[in-house]
């Protein structure tokens, strides 16, 4: 799904804005973080085109970032690139990171990403390699939807969202299937259009799932975390099941 979405991606997400609203809850939660006055070392491991772990590099950080995908890889080289910052992304899921990387002060896992482990025994296994990334002491933040929520209400969609650069539009509409097995089917559809010219349509999507707060908390701490802290959103609004959009979690490698 997201080698094919990864050429329009940066397109369907308003970077300069996100980054305005989730930097300053971000750099609060590494500010917390000891390491003796040398730079943070920070990894995202699911780094998407990149743009998370670029604005932290711009701003001192020593970050690296992991995706599963090779065509986000392979974009976000080329975000870098024009940010002019260096950067080391690798193409790693899951599970494989700790073979990489190891010793960072911070992991961070963001935009619903860890949902895309299907069964509990490979969301234990993906845990314990963040955890194995980390230093002690170090920070684990993930960022995913609020399922809890999802699930009361069942509602399927989510917000379109569009975009214009030039002649070039974009509309992207996601969905939701609630499927029989308990998980969930996303759907991306995305529309193209160029110069007012008829719209291009194409479909991803892969399953997800639907993991509850509950469920995460614990399987953090069975992978050895400590000092689980939940908020609503990467603003730092408290959790609530029920309305917030977001499940945000950190959580502590201790000493």
């Amino acid at each position: 799904m997201y080698d094919s979405l990864s050429a329009d991606y940066d397109y369907f997400v308003n970077w300069p804005e996100r980054l305005k609203v989730e930097l300053p809850f971000l750099e609060a939660q590494l500010a917390a973080i000891d390491t003796g006055g040398r730079p943070k070392r920070v990894l995202d491991a699911a780094c998407g085109t990149g743009m998370h772990a670029i604005e932290l590099a711009r701003r001192g950080y020593r970050v690296a970032g992991a995706d599963l995908s090779a065509g986000m890889i392979e974009r976000a080289a080329v975000n870098a690139k024009a940010a002019g910052v260096q950067m080391d992304f690798r193409v790693a899921g899951f599970g494989d990171l700790a073979d990489i990387f190891s010793d960072f002060d911070a992991l961070l896992c963001l935009g619903n990403s860890l949902p895309h482990i299907l069964a509990l025994d490979e969301l234990a296994s993906a845990l314990r390699d963040f955890y194995a990334c980390l230093r002690t002491g170090g920070l684990v933040l993930i960022q995913n939807r609020n399922f809890d929520a999802v699930l009361a209400s069942r509602e399927r969609w989510m917000p379109p969202e569009s975009r214009q650069v030039g002649d070039q539009e974009w509309l992207f509409l996601r969905f939701y299937d609630f499927d029989q097995d308990g998980l969930i089917t996303f759907h991306v559809v995305t529309l193209a259009r160029h110069a007012g010219a008829g719209w291009q349509q194409k479909d991803a999507s892969t399953r997800l799932y639907p993991l509850r707060a509950d469920e995460l908390v614990q399987a953090l701490e069975m992978a050895g975390f400590q000092q689980v802290v939940r908020f609503g959103n990467l603003i730092g609004d408290p959790f609530d099941p029920l309305t917030s959009g977001n499940l945000v979690l950190t959580a502590v490698r201790p000493e």
